[in-house]
């Protein structure tokens, strides 16, 4: 099974190829590049796009814009490579990549994505249940690490993988896939332009 993932949730996008649980590539750079980092990764591994069995992106939460971005990527690639479409949150892959942590991602406005209870969460940072001793990763973790370290929680050095959501983690959270207009992206709350007043 050879899976392109990719996601662009988040400030910093992520691509990559990978063969049956074996990365054979990954970059990291921004949304605008991501078709471009895929083509260079299958050039890489002397592979083209019809060799592509599955894609998995990345459905936020984070940028309502990134997010948009990564579903429009996926969905054109699917129809024009008549590919299955995995939809993969951005708090699992953070989350796999650093496991028992917490994944946190910045979502602007004073605010954080997390998972609460099993649900997916928007709220202030003060608002974030920290436990002492436990690790925080995400650029909303390093956007705040004064408030949850003082509340006794750990942030890795803020220039760490940890704290991108890497793609090589949503090939690994993927499974099957399915028709890519069935993958729902994950917003949380309404992006802003809905909010600002007539």
């Amino acid at each position: 099974m050879l899976t392109l993932a990719f996601d662009t949730a988040t400030g910093v996008a992520t691509t990559a190829l990978v063969r049956d649980g074996d990365v054979l590539g990954e970059r990291i750079g921004r949304a605008s590049e991501v078709l471009a980092e895929a083509d260079e990764l299958l050039r890489a591994a002397g592979l083209t796009p019809g060799d592509l069995d599955l894609l998995a992106v990345g459905v936020g939460p984070g940028s309502f814009t990134g997010v948009r971005i990564g579903l429009a990527t996926a969905r054109g690639l699917a129809l024009a490579l008549d590919l299955p479409v995995a939809g993969v949150s951005t708090l699992d892959a953070l989350a796999a990549g650093s496991p028992g942590a917490t994944p946190v991602i910045d979502a602007k406005r004073g605010e954080i994505f997390t998972v609460v209870s099993g649900r997916v969460r928007s709220l202030a940072p003060d608002a974030l249940q920290v436990h002492r001793g436990r690790t925080y990763v995400g650029d909303g973790a390093v956007r705040y690490r004064d408030t949850i370290e003082d509340a006794g929680g750990a942030v890795p050095p803020d220039d760490s993988e940890l704290h991108i959501p890497r793609a090589r983690f949503h090939a690994g959270l993927a499974g099957e896939g399915g028709p890519a207009e069935l993958v729902e992206p994950v917003y949380v709350r309404a992006p802003d332009a809905e909010k600002a007043p007539a």
